[in-house]
C-alpha cells in the first residue's frame, strides 16, 4: 500500500527526542504568523492540497466506473433492477439518477457497442492517468513551495534569534550555558525545519484527504463506510501505545547521548592530563560503556518506532479485507442490511477509498512525534525571543557625547539576584586621565564596579555619571564605543591577526592597525608569525602564548582610542618577563586616559592615582599606595599576606614585593 515510509517514519522519529509541547495551539498560531510575508505562497499550497485531495477522492470513483460502465454493465443493471431503489440512493455508478441521467463520464448507454466501450474505456483510463500525473506534479510543486517558504522563515527566525542574543544582558549569559543557547539555533531549528519542509504540509494534506474521503464514503453508503472505517479506533490505540513507549525510550536515549557528549568533551579538553597520567585505557573504557548505553537505549526506541508503521499498515490491510469480504457478501445477497444494493464497481471504489482513508491516518501517526518535537522546539525558540534584556535603553535615551573622562559613582547599589546586594553605597570620583586601581578579595565586588561603567548591568540605586551625564539616560552602544576593555582571559576569533585587532573598529586602515600594534609592543612578534598580520589564528588564539594574546588585546583597545579604559587583571596569567612587556604597552595605552584597573600584581597599581579597597561590596579604604600602607589597614593586610607568601595569590588584589627597609 506504500504507507508511512517517508521522513516521518521510524528513522525520522529517531532524529530527535519526541518531547511534548506545552501550548501547541498558541505556538502553531505564532509560527503561522511568521509566514505572513509568504501568505501568497501558503494560499497556493492550500489550493494544491485541495486539488491533490480531489484527485485522490475522484480516482477510486472513476475506477469503479470502469467496472460498472464498461466491463460489467449488465451486472450493475441487474443489481439495480433487483433493488428497486433509485440510483441516487444506492450509489451504483452505472445506474440512472432521478433525472434519468447515468453517472458514466463517457457514455449515455452503459455497455453499448464494442467501439463505444473501447472508446469510453480508453478515455476514462487516459483521464485517470492524467489525474495521477497531474497529482504527482502538484504534489512536487506543493512540497517545493512549502520548503521554499519554510527555509525563508527559518532563515528569518535564525537571524532574529542571533540578533536577539546580541541584545541580551550579561546576566542572561551568566545564567544560561552557551551550549544550550547554541542548540536553539541548531537542534531546535533542525526539528522545526523537518516539520516545515515535510511534516506539517503532509499532516495538513492528510487531514483534508481524511475528511473528504470520509464524507464521500458516508454519502455513497453509510453502512459500507462504517465497515471501511472499522479499524480506525485500533489504529488510534496502536499509535498512542507505541508513541508513548517510544517517547520514554527517546528520553533515555537523550540522557545517554548527553553522557557520551560530556565524556567526549572532557576527554578532548583534558587530553594532556589524560596522557600525563596514562589514563587512556580507563577513558576509552568509560567511553565504550557510555556509548553502549546509548546504543541500547536507541535500539529500544527504534524497536517501538519501527513497529508502529507495519502495525498500522497491517490494520489497513485488514480494513481492505473487511471491505472486500463484506462487499462480496452484499453483492451475493443483492443488498446490504439496510436494503441498499451495491454494485461491483462500488465495492472496488470503496477499496480505493479505504486505502486513501487509512493512508493519511498512518502518515499523521508516524509524523505526529516529529510535529510534537518541532512545536516544542518552536516554543523554546519563541521563549528565547521573548526574553527581555535586563539593560534596556530609555525611550528618550540620547547619544553619549564625546567623553572627556570624569567618572562619578554616586551612592551606587547593585545586585545580580533580587535582595542579595553585591555593591552597597559605593561613591568615588575619577578625574580625567587618572588611574583608579580596585583591589580586594574574590567576590568583594571589584568586577561588578567595572561592569557597571559600560552598562553591562544597571545599578539598583544611585547614579553613575560620566562628564556629568547619567549613563542610564544614554544609549548603551554609544557609551560602549568610547570605552576600551582588556580582560584577563582574552578572547580572540578564528580570523587573521589584522582582523582581530580591527574588531572594535572595522573601518580602520591597515596602517592604523599596525600603529596600534606598535603602541602595544605587539608588532615585533606579529611580523615573526608565518603570514604576519594575515596569519589566521586558531580557536581562542591557539598557537599564541598568553602574553601574546594579551598584547593583541591591548592593540585592539588602543585602535579604538577610548577615553575610558578598563583592565581586568590583564597581567595575572603571565610570567614576570612577559609582564614587563605588557606593562610597557599598558603605560603607553593608559597615558591621558581615565583607567580602571583590577590589579593582581603590585607593579600594575603602585603608581595609581587612587586605590579603592573593596570588601563585601563596600569601599573600606581609598588613597595612594604609600598612604594606604601607612594606615596599616585592609590594604596593608592584603599587602603583607602576599609578602609572606612570596608571590600573589588568586584571592588577593595585589602582589608581593621586597620587604621595605
Amino acid at each position: 500500500m506504500g504507507m508511512g515510509r517517508g521522513p516521518g517514519g521510524p528513522m525520522g522519529m529517531l532524529a530527535q527526542e519526541t518531547s511534548k509541547p506545552v501550548n501547541p495551539s498558541v505556538t502553531l498560531g505564532r509560527l503561522f504568523r511568521e509566514f505572513k510575508p509568504y501568505t501568497a505562497i501558503l494560499l497556493l499550497v492550500l489550493v494544491m492540497i485541495l486539488a491533490n485531495a480531489w484527485v485522490q477522492v475522484i480516482s477510486p470513483d472513476l475506477t469503479g466506473q470502469i467496472v460498472d460502465c464498461y466491463l460489467a454493465p449488465a451486472l450493475a443493471q441487474q443489481v439495480q433492477s433487483q433493488s428497486g431503489v433509485p440510483a441516487a440512493l444506492t450509489g451504483g455508478t452505472a445506474r440512472l439518477s432521478d433525472s434519468g441521467q447515468n453517472n458514466c463520464w463517457y457514455t449515455k448507454n452503459p455497455g453499448g457497442t464494442k467501439e463505444e466501450i473501447l472508446r469510453g474505456l480508453g478515455g476514462l483510463i487516459l483521464l485517470i492517468t492524467g489525474l495521477f500525473v497531474g497529482g504527482a506534479i502538484i504534489g512536487g510543486l506543493q512540497f517545493f513551495l512549502m520548503s521554499w517558504a519554510g527555509q525563508h522563515v527559518l532563515k528569518d527566525l535564525r537571524v532574529r534569534v542571533f540578533d536577539h542574543l546580541h541584545n541580551l544582558s550579561l546576566k542572561f549569559f551568566n545564567e544560561n550555558e552557551a551550549g544550550n543557547l547554541m542548540s536553539r539555533i541548531t537542534n531546535d531549528m533542525e526539528t522545526l525545519q523537518q516539520a516545515l519542509n515535510f511534516a506539517l504540509v503532509q499532516t495538513a494534506s492528510g487531514l483534508v484527504l481524511l475528511v473528504w474521503v470520509a464524507i464521500t464514503m458516508l454519502n455513497k453508503s453509510v453502512p459500507y463506510a462504517l465497515v471501511g472505517m472499522a479499524m480506525v479506533p485500533f489504529m488510534i490505540l496502536a499509535t498512542n501505545w507505541f508513541s508513548s513507549r517510544a517517547r520514554q525510550a527517546f528520553r533515555v536515549a537523550r540522557k545517554e547521548i548527553g553522557r557520551v557528549s560530556a565524556n567526549l568533551e572532557e576527554s578532548i579538553s583534558g587530553v594532556r592530563e589524560v596522557q600525563a597520567f596514562s589514563r587512556e585505557e580507563q577513558n576509552i573504557q568509560a567511553f565504550r560503556e557510555s556509548s553502549a548505553s546509548y546504543r541500547d537505549a536507541n535500539i529500544r526506541a527504534v524497536a517501538y518506532t519501527a513497529a508502529l508503521s507495519p502495525t498500522l499498515e497491517a490494520l489497513g490491510y485488514l480494513a481492505m479485507a473487511l471491505v472486500t469480504v463484506v462487499g462480496g457478501v452484499y453483492i451475493l445477497n443483492g443488498k446490504d442490511f439496510f436494503g441498499t444494493s451495491l454494485s461491483l464497481g462500488l465495492v472496488i471504489t470503496f477499496m480505493g477509498y479505504v486505502q486513501r482513508f487509512n493512508q493519511p491516518i498512518q502518515q499523521i501517526s508516524t509524523l505526529w512525534a516529529n510535529i510534537q518535537s518541532a512545536i516544542a522546539g518552536a516554543e523554546r525558540i519563541f521563549g528565547l525571543l521573548d526574553t527581555q534584556p535586563d539593560v534596556v535603553d530609555a525611550p528618550d535615551a540620547i547619544e553619549m557625547p564625546t567623553i572627556q573622562g570624569r567618572v562619578e559613582f554616586d551612592h551606587v547599589h547593585a545586585e545580580y539576584v533580587e535582595g542579595v546586594p553585591v555593591l552597597e553605597d559605593v561613591s568615588f570620583t575619577a578625574e580625567p586621565g587618572q588611574t583608579i586601581a580596585i583591589v580586594g578579595p574574590t567576590g568583594a565586588g571589584k568586577t561588578t564596579i567595572i561592569n557597571l561603567i559600560p552598562r553591562f548591568y544597571d545599578v539598583k540605586q544611585g547614579q553613575i555619571r560620566i562628564d556629568g551625564v547619567d549613563i542610564s539616560r544614554v544609549r548603551a552602544d554609544s557609551l560602549r564605543r568610547q570605552i576600551g576593555i582588556v580582560l584577563q582571559d582574552t578572547f580572540l576569533f578564528s580570523d587573521t591577526v589584522m582582523n582581530n585587532i580591527r574588531f572594535g573598529k572595522p573601518d580602520a586602515s591597515d596602517e592604523e592597525v599596525i600603529a596600534a600594534a606598535q603602541l602595544a609592543h605587539a608588532d615585533n612578534f606579529i611580523r615573526r608569525l608565518p603570514q604576519g598580520y594575515q596569519t589566521i589564528l586558531g580557536e581562542h588564539g591557539a598557537g599564541l602564548s598568553q602574553g601574546q594574546r594579551q598584547l593583541i588585546a591591548i592593540a585592539r583597545a588602543a585602535l579604538v582610542n577610548p577615553r575610558i579604559l578598563i583592565l581586568d587583571e590583564a597581567t595575572s596569567s603571565v610570567d614576570t618577563r612577559t609582564e614587563r612587556q605588557i606593562q610597557i604597552a599598558l603605560e603607553n595605552l593608559l597615558r591621558g586616559r581615565t583607567s580602571f584597573v583590577i590589579a593582581h600584581r603590585l607593579s600594575t597599581i603602585r603608581n595609581a592615582d587612587q586605590i579603592l579597597v573593596i570588601e563585601n561590596g563596600r569601599i573600606v579604604e581609598r588613597g595612594r599606595h604609600e598612604e594606604l600602607l601607612a594606615k596599616r589597614g585592609a590594604y596593608y593586610t592584603l599587602y603583607m599576606k602576599q609578602f609572606v607568601h612570596g608571590e600573589a595569590t588568586a584571592d588577593s588584589g595585589v602582589s608581593a614585593a621586597p620587604q621595605p627597609a
